[in-house]
């Protein structure tokens, strides 16, 4: 009996350490979310507000998360085009061009 009182008074003493040194590591962990981190929470806010569910919620998803990818395609065209007329390109030296911009503005996401 004494023996599990001492275990209790130990169990006792030793949880809140625990807890504090549980909790420690989650502080450092809250971050700021990533690109990716914050266009899922927005897809995810989206597809609730509009209360869709399984095959149609995961259908949202998809779309919503790579529409982001589309954008971005869109404004390297835009700015690549552009710096392809500023250059007065034709023909296959435009094309040359376009490749090589194209490739060099790939998205770090």
């Amino acid at each position: 009996m004494k023996k599990l009182l001492a275990c209790l008074a130990v169990v006792s003493l030793a949880a809140p350490l625990l807890a504090t040194a549980a909790d420690a590591p989650a502080d450092t962990a809250k971050k700021a979310p990533t690109a990716q981190q914050a266009r899922m929470a927005s897809c995810n806010a989206e597809a609730k507000d509009k209360t869709l569910k399984g095959d149609e919620r995961k259908a949202f998803m998809k779309q919503c998360l790579s529409a982001h990818k589309q954008e971005k395609q869109q404004d390297k065209m835009k700015t690549c085009n552009a710096d392809a007329k500023a250059k007065s390109l034709k023909g296959d030296e435009r094309k040359a061009f376009m490749k090589e911009c194209l490739s060099a503005h790939q998205p770090a996401a």
